[in-house]
């Protein structure tokens, strides 16, 4: 009976994906083509624990062997033509640059150039900035390439890109397998940040996480602090959005990081009515998910003053995502103005960030709780469910079985988990 509650709800979640969905998922897109005037473009460094994948794919949803690596230009549409804070996919593998993202060069490189390549980017930014990206689940490499540049040219952060990316499959489905990649790359990502923090090249370090990436990057800090008995001092800011982590393991987690030693500053962005992250909960059969804790209660208020985390309450924000997941790309001004303060190793807390009228900044003790009516700092990855899970769902749903309409039938009637 248990199963078949969860699976409804999980049903009901693919249900409002398809309702509220419109497009398809680019694939296929990264093929260069040539710039046009009036586009911006930005430049990524890749570091993936991904498996080679076909032409345009570049990798795949496959786990690799060690550490790939790869240099991408994205093509971002005249700021004009486009809102700011969201993705124009490209609609084909020949996309329009004029309208939609493009790709503009996509190479595979080795470590060596990997390095040449950041050196001489680092060396023209503030402090010789990095700011690393770990996408969600359900992402696929595209689609974290084209969400990455849109972060970085929305944000204006004057830092240098670097997307972390593991082996997601990309299908709603996959939760599972997503969740056992999100492991395997954990070490991968660690390397990546020991060899930044010790190489001499390097500044300051800014991590981005959102969902299930942030196990990845939680584990990976982990490890390091328990390996050198604390945190490089280049690691500045660890931005954590909509946690995919059990709060009891994020406690141990957080302690074990190191509270007030040589640790980052963390921010937590929630969301009360986070329906992807309640899913979560009732297929873990666990306590909240961090990602939807209420920062204003016992025994979360408490938590976070001791651990002196900020938090960005986004629980008032409302948008037209049906899961409150992917709230993140629905508040462009937030976007420009906390994304370039934090990359630059500002804390949301700086009163020279210029948010004072639009977040409000509540003091819990030595903890914050920022922007209850706000918006988003920084726009988020694919969401569990979004317009675009349309496509892929076909095979998975075969995978079901008969009783999977009778599955569907039911999940009106179950109630949503807070």
């Amino acid at each position: 009976m248990r199963l078949r509650a969860q699976t409804a709800a999980l049903a009901a979640m693919v249900l409002a994906g398809l309702l509220a969905g419109c497009g398809g998922r680019p694939q296929g897109t990264l093929v260069p083509t040539q710039a046009v005037a009036g586009a911006s473009s930005v430049d990524l460094l890749v570091a993936t624990t991904r498996e080679a994948g076909a032409a345009g794919e570049m990798f795949s949803g496959e786990r690799g062997v060690g550490l790939a690596f790869a240099d991408i230009a994205v093509s971002i549409p005249p700021d004009g033509t486009r809102p700011v804070g969201e993705v124009q996919w490209p609609s084909s593998t020949r996309p329009d640059p004029n309208r939609e993202f493009a790709t503009l060069r996509a190479d595979r490189i080795e470590l060596d150039e990997g390095l040449r390549r950041l050196h001489r980017r680092a060396a023209s930014t503030p402090k010789n900035g990095i700011l690393i990206f770990v996408h969600g689940y359900n992402t696929r490499f595209e689609e974290a390439v084209y969400r990455f540049a849109q972060i970085v040219h929305d944000s204006g952060a004057q830092v240098t890109p670097v997307l972390f990316t593991w082996p997601s499959r990309g299908k709603l489905l996959s939760y599972a397998y997503d969740r056992e990649s999100a492991n395997y790359s954990r070490d991968g990502l660690e390397s990546a940040l020991q060899a930044l923090s010790k190489d001499p090249k390097i500044g300051e370090i800014t991590i981005l996480a959102h969902s299930m990436g942030n196990w990845v990057t939680i584990e990976a800090l982990r490890q390091m602090s328990i390996r050198d008995r604390g945190i490089s001092r280049k690691i500045k800011n660890v931005m954590l959005a909509a946690p995919d982590v059990d709060v009891d393991v994020f406690r141990r987690q957080i302690r074990l990081i190191g509270e007030g030693r040589t640790r980052p500053d963390f921010t937590l962005f929630v969301s009360r009515d986070d329906e992807a992250l309640a899913v979560s909960r009732v297929l873990w059969g666990s306590t909240d998910r961090v990602g939807a804790i209420d920062p204003n209660k016992e025994p979360y208020r408490t938590q976070l003053q001791k651990a002196d985390l900020r938090v960005v309450d986004l629980t008032d924000v409302k948008t037209d995502d049906a899961t409150g997941h992917a709230k993140f790309a629905e508040s462009p001004e937030v976007v420009k103005m906390i994304g370039a303060r934090l990359a630059s190793g500002q804390t949301l807390s700086d009163s020279q960030a210029g948010i004072g009228e639009r977040l409000s900044t509540v003091a819990i003790g030595t903890a914050n709780v920022v922007g209850r009516a706000a918006g988003v700092a920084v726009s988020a990855p694919i969401a569990l469910v979004d317009g675009r899970t349309r496509e892929g769902l076909s095979d998975q749903f075969e995978d079901l079985g008969a009783s999977a309409s009778g599955v569907v039938g039911s999940a009106a009637r179950v109630p949503a988990s807070r």
